[in-house]
Formats: structure tokens, sequence, C-alpha cells
């Protein structure tokens, strides 16, 4: 039945539904899992690195983490080169609004600006819509650190912590539980760590596979985002690995 409704994102099947739009988001669950989860003094958003073949060079710049402007960063699941159109189109919004205004521009405006463009894809003929969703990271000084996601359809949404990719719903169920507004990022880099440990191959677990930002503010109120070090994440993944074994020796 579906086969009748499927061909064009601008066909509704009986049953209200857009099948092109669902397919593309199942497409997402497919991709390299990524998650983001706020803490009192900042954001960690962690992705999988997932390397096709021992042959591929290593990329000189990641393809899970993007800095929007100098407040706004995001992890991408989906088609990179789809990514990469909405990202630069979103670097573009950023700095338009901070010409017209000359003040950043606010984290939820630019989602809603993205999300806008990625809806417009579903809602005209000829077109195909954006084959990736978003966890974007922000902060401003009203609302403070804020998460955002998205997916192809061009809804958003704000979240303490979010999934999105290869096993989302086990890792969101995982956030649902332990989770908490007291967290700091060390302890949401100790959590995401854990949960992509789950979500992932463990045999392939290591900082090399991982991804992992940090969204803080830093001296007189600068906004850095930068890398999590080898070493403090090794120290993480060394300690969770540790706990994993114990438990399975206790079973």
């Amino acid at each position: 039945m579906s086969r009748r409704y499927d061909s064009r994102t601008t066909i509704f099947s009986q049953e209200g539904r857009l099948y092109q739009v669902e397919y593309a988001i199942q497409a997402i669950d497919q991709a390299g899992a990524a998650l983001g989860i706020t803490g009192t003094d900042g954001i960690i958003l962690a992705a999988e690195k997932k390397q096709t073949s021992k042959l591929l060079e290593p990329s000189i710049s990641s393809e899970k983490m993007y800095k929007i402007d100098d407040h706004i960063a995001c992890a991408v699941a989906g088609i990179t080169s789809d990514a990469n159109i909405l990202i630069n189109n979103a670097r573009v919004k950023a700095q338009q609004y901070t010409y017209a205004y000359q003040s950043p521009v606010p984290v939820e405006y630019l989602v809603q600006q993205i999300c806008d463009l990625k809806q417009g894809y579903t809602q005209y003929g000829g077109l195909r819509p954006f084959g990736v969703s978003f966890l974007f990271a922000g902060y401003d000084k009203k609302y403070g650190f804020q998460l955002y996601q998205s997916d192809p359809s061009g809804n958003y949404g704000g979240w303490k912590a979010q999934a999105i990719g290869d096993n989302n719903r086990n890792a969101q169920s995982t956030l649902k539980t332990e989770w908490k507004p007291e967290f700091t990022t060390k302890e949401a880099l100790h959590l995401a760590v854990k949960i992509m440990s789950k979500t992932m191959d463990s045999t392939n677990l290591s900082s090399r596979t991982l991804d992992i930002h940090r969204l803080t503010l830093g001296p007189n109120g600068t906004i850095l985002f930068q890398e999590v070090p080898e070493k403090e994440l090794n120290a993480v993944l060394e300690e969770i690995l540790k706990a994993k074994a114990l438990e399975k020796e206790e079973e």
C-alpha cells in the first residue's frame, strides 16, 4: 500500500503519513550514533567515528562535530554531504544576524531557521528531505546552555540529553534513567562514554573511535568548544571497561 504514496514527498497516504520523510528518519537510525548531554557548567557532544575501510586516509577535520559560531556547535548523524549544505547555511545566517544586529544570534532562532529550510524540502515537488539529524549545542546569556535536536521533517525540540543515530532508543533509555540535573560536564562525559560503550561494538571501543567535544565557559566569559583530550578520554574509558568487566564476573 505504501508504494502508492512514497514516490513523492508531497503525497500523503490514506493514514496521513509522508513516507519519504519517514524513510529519511529511518536512514538516520542506521548512521553512526551521536548524543548530547547538558551539565551545570557546559554540554558534552559525543559521536561514533565509523571507519569504513582500513585503507581510507583519516580525515584531518571531524566529520561528526562542527562549529557554527563562537557560541554554537553541532553533532551530526546521517549523510555528511547533506549536513555540509545545512551547516554552511547556518554559518551564513549566524554571521548575517551578527552583522545586522551587532550581537550573537540566539541559539533557538538559528535552529528554527535551519529547520524552516529542512521543512521546505518536504513540501515541494522535485526535492527530497535532507537525510541528516543534528544536535545543536549553544550558549547565550539569557538562557544559558541549550541543547536542541532536529530531524529531516523540520521538527526540533529542546532537550537536557538526547541521542540520535544507531541504537538511539537504547541510548535514550539509559539517559532517562541515569541523567541528573546536577551533573557537571565531568559526570556528563562519564555518562556519554558509558552509553557509547553500550551502543558501539565494545571490541573496537577506544579514543580513536570516539569523537567527544565539550562546550564550556572559559575565562572572562568566553565560550570554548574543544575536543576532550585523549588522555582524559582514555582514563574514563579504562574506568568504564573495568566496571563492565566486574559486572560480567559477578554474573
